[in-house]
């Protein structure tokens, strides 16, 4: 259940971010595409977290790991991974406002 509902809120996060990001280009308004990361995206962040969270537990619990012990150490982990994305995605919305989409490509070795 747990990675179901971590991919059904990547789906929704996914949609989310194109139609901000889509916004955002279209308008070029004077809100900075960081500032973006408001409600509307963090709700199916927050989904994913808690998708991964309850996965993660639920593989430690398949080797015999206490329910508590097991939520014990996935919860810690996956906050820290989370706030980690979130720090990033905010970096790299930076990164895409300043510089285009030719910014973040990371195939070119121009």
């Amino acid at each position: 259940m747990g990675l179901l509902a971590g991919i059904t809120c990547g789906a929704a996060f996914e949609a989310t971010l194109k139609q901000k990001v889509q916004e955002w280009s279209k308008n070029r308004s004077s809100r900075s595409l960081a500032q973006m990361q408001g409600l509307p995206l963090f709700i199916p962040f927050l989904g994913i977290s808690a998708g991964i969270c309850v996965f993660l537990a639920a593989g430690l619990e398949i080797f015999s790991f206490p329910t508590f012990l097991a939520y014990t150490i996935s919860l810690p982990l996956t906050l820290f991974i989370g706030w980690l994305v979130w720090y990033q995605l905010g970096k790299l919305l930076g990164q895409l406002e300043r510089g285009g989409s030719k910014a973040i490509d990371l195939d070119a070795w121009e």
